[in-house]
């Protein structure tokens, strides 16, 4: 999995409870959208590690 961005691990992935399901938050345009559906390999640009310890870090 090196190179390549995992959506679970993204600040963006999100579960919508009204449809029971995870999806991504951030608005891809045309060509960002026919990347990741075309390729495997795609690297999300607006990828952010979803670390929820960076957040505690900001409070102290």
């Amino acid at each position: 999995m090196a190179g390549k961005n995992s959506c679970e691990d993204c600040i963006y992935y999100n579960y919508n409870e009204e449809y029971e399901y995870y999806q991504c938050e951030i608005n891809l345009d045309e060509d960002e959208l026919m990347g990741f559906l075309s390729n495997s390999h795609y690297i999300c640009p607006h990828f952010r590690f979803g670390n929820e310890y960076s957040v505690v870090k900001k409070q102290m």
